[in-house]
């Protein structure tokens, strides 16, 4: 048998394989007559580098993510999604879209793209979409071109 999902949060920052992410959580929230949360996390750890911080540039990053966000809402609903939730969120991409997110406001799927960071960050750290799918308390669907 298989689970009727209600919230479904796709994660997007803009990627070719975020917006391959979205089309299928747009697709399941439309199967599933499920709320669609689409999530950008702007990555705080960015703005740990920056010698000489300037809440003018955490604006500007922020604009830009309300910008594609928008976007992101109007095709959904476009696309015939009834409930569509957006969010920018400040942190750990890993965590919140692990974690954070999906606990406040009890997802039940996760859809992500395969990729997002280069061979040498992915090494380094880790990807997003590998910690999410190692922690995440609901299903993970990770999407590939």
């Amino acid at each position: 048998m298989f689970k009727q999902y209600k919230k479904i949060l796709v994660a997007i920052d803009g990627s070719s394989q975020a917006d391959l992410a979205f089309k299928k959580a747009v697709e399941a929230a439309k199967n599933n007559d499920a709320t669609l949360h689409i999530l950008n996390v702007i990555d705080t750890r960015a703005f740990q580098k920056v010698s000489s911080f300037d809440s003018k540039l955490v604006e500007a990053v922020a604009d830009e993510a309300k910008e594609k966000i928008k976007k992101y809402y109007k095709n959904a609903e476009e696309s015939g999604v009834k409930d569509v939730e957006y969010s920018i969120e400040y942190g750990s991409p890993k965590f919140v879209i692990g974690e954070e997110y999906p606990k406040k406001h009890d997802i039940d799927l996760i859809v992500l793209g395969a990729t997002g960071l280069n061979a040498v960050e992915r090494l380094l750290v880790g990807s997003v979409t590998e910690y999410v799918s190692r922690t995440a308390k609901c299903d993970v669907l990770i999407t590939r071109k």
